[in-house]
Formats: structure tokens, sequence, C-alpha cells
């Protein structure tokens, strides 16, 4: 039953990220956001180092960062410390859009949280930690 209403939550959770990035006119999926928010915190990584700070698996990285170049929110650069690497850098439009994401981030939060206290807001997010933490790569 846990497996199931997990399921259900992150189904709404989507949806209610999805109707907010339209609001803002944004396509934009919550990998993408991740990947943003990542790089913007630490320009210069290279792709692998994102998908283990984003939690996105090496796989689907690949097309996430392939969408945000298309999209010019994010630039591949070779690296000055291996000319082999590919390192990413938010673009100017890669920052406005993250920074217009951001401030829809807190509504996207309280909508998922309606209803819930904050001491139930706390211990959902220490049960959900616990569960990510037991799993760490969705195992």
């Amino acid at each position: 039953m846990p497996g199931h209403l997990i399921r259900r939550a992150h189904q709404a959770s989507t949806a209610i990220f999805a109707q907010a990035m339209a609001r803002e006119g944004l396509d934009l999926t919550p990998f993408q956001f991740a990947a943003l928010a990542t790089i913007s915190g630490e320009p210069g990584l290279d792709q692998a180092t994102v998908s283990a700070r984003a939690a996105v698996d090496r796989a689907t990285i690949g097309g996430v960062i392939d969408r945000l170049v298309d999209k010019r929110f994010v630039a591949r650069e070779v690296s000055t410390k291996d000319r082999r690497a590919r390192v990413l850098t938010l673009t100017d439009s890669g920052a406005a859009a993250l920074a217009q994401v951001q401030a829809a981030i807190q509504s996207v939060q309280d909508t998922i949280c309606q209803g819930l206290s904050d001491a139930d807001q706390a211990m959902l997010v220490e049960l959900l930690t616990r569960i990510s933490e037991n799993h760490p790569k969705g195992q």
C-alpha cells in the first residue's frame, strides 16, 4: 500500500508542477528543473556529476541536458582541466528561466502540502528522506 500511495503522490506532484510551469509559460519538466538548479549551484559540472547530484539516472540525464541545450538554457563547453570532457553552465536565458521557476516553486510546494500542518509536513519530509536514503539509486 505505501508504494501505491507514493506513486499517486508522485503523479499528483508532477501534475501540479506541470500546471505551474504552464502558468509561467515555461516548457520545463521536474528533471529539467533539477538539472538547472544543480548546474546553477555548481557551474562547470560534468554531466555525470549533474546526474548524481540531481538524482537523475545517467541514461536519462543525457536527454534532459540535450533538451536544455536545445532550449538554450544550458551550454556545453570543453573543460579547461580535461579537453576530452564537457562541462555545463547556465546561459543567461537559463538563469532567467530558473529564477522564474524558483518563484513558482513555493506555490507548487504549498499546493502539494495543502491540508498538512507544519508538523505533518516536517514528518512527511523526514519519512520521504529516510525512504530515499534507504534506496539511493531507486533500488
